[in-house]
């Protein structure tokens, strides 16, 4: 990030907190580990000592202070205190999602519609004033561990001269997929990812939401692991095909520059540690 974009979002976000108190609004709640995090009533998550953790609430207020959308379906971002990384949570409510293509992930074929769709999601991103996005190539191609049912995948991208990276972790659970993406500047994602794995043997699934616990009868999700990793969470992509799921792309994108430009997420947590009410 350069400096005059660090002073923007920090400005913005001093000046959000101040139009907050002055409007007599709900400060930001900041729940400062060691504690365990509910991310609604679908799972929960162990904020370990020296990590602090916003509620869903909390960070949609803490995304539009810097000019971030929404989707209204976050859950929660956790950041270490002394480094500059942060994780975000969303579920969504697709359903069981079978992983009967889990042998059959082609990066090759991924990555190109993919890039397709970057192509189209840049004509949008254009008539909302934002550069466009590069796709450079897989930083860490799709996998997936049958085990724990966890969707592993990284894109290098390129936005404004600017390098973006966003390690995405795809949890799958009986009615829907925990959403997870861990955003760190590139150089640092090798020696991020152990710590960031440590983190998510802390997430479980609250009872009756596993994986494990599907039942005959719930619903089903119309598309597999492939259409996770090209956007097929957000739509019917078995309905639309994988190009036409390029809207939901388009949206994590947009979101992946945004957020890759502003990785200050623990610096300016900092800022709302000082401003902000604090659960222990």
């Amino acid at each position: 990030m350069n400096k005059s974009m660090f002073w923007l979002s920090l400005i913005t976000v001093l000046l959000w907190n101040q139009a907050a108190a002055a409007a007599d609004k709900p400060k930001l709640e900041v729940l400062s580990g060691p504690a365990k995090a509910p991310l609604s009533d679908i799972a929960a998550i162990d904020i370990p000592k020296g990590y602090e953790f916003l509620d869903g609430t909390s960070t949609r207020s803490y995304l539009e202070a810097i000019g971030e959308p929404t989707s209204g379906h976050e859950l929660g971002l956790l950041s270490p205190t002394n480094e500059n990384w942060s994780v975000f949570f969303e579920f969504s409510e697709v359903g069981y999602v079978k992983d009967d293509d889990k042998n059959k992930l082609d990066p090759d074929g991924l990555m190109k519609s993919i890039r397709k769709g970057t192509e189209e999601g840049n004509k949008i991103r254009a008539k909302a004033g934002q550069p466009p996005l590069t796709i450079v190539g897989w930083e860490v191609k799709p996998h997936y561990d049958e085990k724990t049912h966890h969707l592993e995948w990284a894109i290098r991208a390129e936005s404004a001269g600017r390098a973006i990276l966003n390690y995405n972790t795809r949890l799958l659970g009986r009615k829907g997929v925990m959403e997870v993406v861990l955003v760190v500047s590139p150089e640092d994602l090798q020696a991020t990812l152990p710590t960031f794995r440590n983190l998510l043997n802390g997430y479980t699934y609250q009872s009756g939401q596993s994986y494990a616990e599907f039942r005959q009868g719930d619903k089903v999700a119309k598309y597999g692991l492939a259409a996770l990793v090209v956007g097929g969470t957000a739509v019917g992509a078995a309905k639309l095909g994988l190009f036409a799921a390029l809207g939901a792309f388009l949206k994590k994108g947009w979101k992946l520059v945004v957020i890759g430009i502003a990785a200050l997420a623990a610096a300016i947590k900092k800022i709302f540690s000082g401003r902000t009410t604090h659960v222990e």
